[in-house]
């Protein structure tokens, strides 16, 4: 039998019904040496987090929870952050395959998210990512992504307090999506964007096509509690910030990292 692109990208692959973090479990394997790509699958996280301390939580079944593990040596530092962004890619392209949706239903929501527009022009949480690095630069350096997409889930099971804000697979295609068969177009998936980041190619033009942010007026709130908002004019596939306006700048413009805000919100307005 000829090995799935799916199946030699992995060097570990385990499913757990119930696991506190899958990111967790991947650190530990990265740990005792496991050797890139390792994955971790659960069906329910009891300890799921998402960026800046977050909680993710979602019913047994309901959504497709994973995380990868990455020996990033072959990466410069500055450009890790690519490896998440391929994840992204990766997903939206199978999750639009998987549930029959048009090309680029899928949005990405600056830095973190997945997301879809409603026909009224709402935008809904569809998938978080979580990524998480440790000592960039160095020999042992590693790096986790995980990631939180909401597949068959009912709309009338939504928690009450998230109801408005998001989404799932279900709901946008209308019919029930297996989640084995999504795990396993994303794995084929990423698997070319892997091997073309190994040779130094990063899709940046498709990566900011499908960014959402681009052109919208956006809240940023930093660790501290303090907002601002301003509009987003796009991304810079070099660095992976948001570019946004700045009268007081030099060029009206300055750049965002992920690292420095607590969150973005959408505001209202063009």
């Amino acid at each position: 039998m000829t090995p799935t692109a799916a199946s030699t990208l992995i060097s570990r692959r385990e499913h757990f019904e119930v696991v506190g973090s899958t990111n967790d479990v991947v650190r530990s394997w990265l740990g005792m040496g496991e050797p890139e790509v390792c994955l971790a699958v659960a069906d329910e996280q009891s300890a799921g987090r998402g960026r800046e301390g977050r909680t993710w939580t979602a019913p047994s079944g309901a959504a497709l929870l994973l995380s990868l593990g990455f020996r990033p040596s072959w990466l410069e530092p500055s450009h890790v952050w690519q490896i998440a962004a391929c994840v992204g890619l990766a997903m939206a392209e199978a999750a639009e395959s998987i549930a029959g949706l048009g090309e680029r239903a899928i949005r990405l929501k600056w830095p973190n998210d997945l997301v879809a527009e409603t026909d009224d022009g709402d935008v809904r949480k569809l998938a978080g990512i979580l990524g998480e690095t440790t000592s960039l630069g160095m020999a042992g350096a590693i790096a986790i992504v995980g990631i939180g997409v909401n597949v068959d889930w009912a709309a009338a099971d939504f928690p009450a307090d998230l109801a408005t804000t998001m989404t799932s697979l279900r709901e946008l295609s209308g019919r029930e999506v297996d989640r084995d068969r999504l795990l396993d177009a994303f794995l084929d998936r990423l698997d070319v964007r892997l091997r073309a980041l190994r040779m130094g190619s990063f899709d940046a033009i498709g990566w900011s096509r499908r960014q959402l942010t681009d052109g919208r007026l956006v809240r940023l709130e930093d660790r501290s509690g303090e907002s601002e908002v301003v509009r987003a004019v796009r991304v810079d596939a070099m660095t992976g910030a948001l570019v946004v306006e700045d009268p007081d700048g030099e060029g009206g413009q300055r750049q965002v990292l992920s690292g420095e805000i607590h969150h973005l919100r959408l505001e209202p307005g063009v």
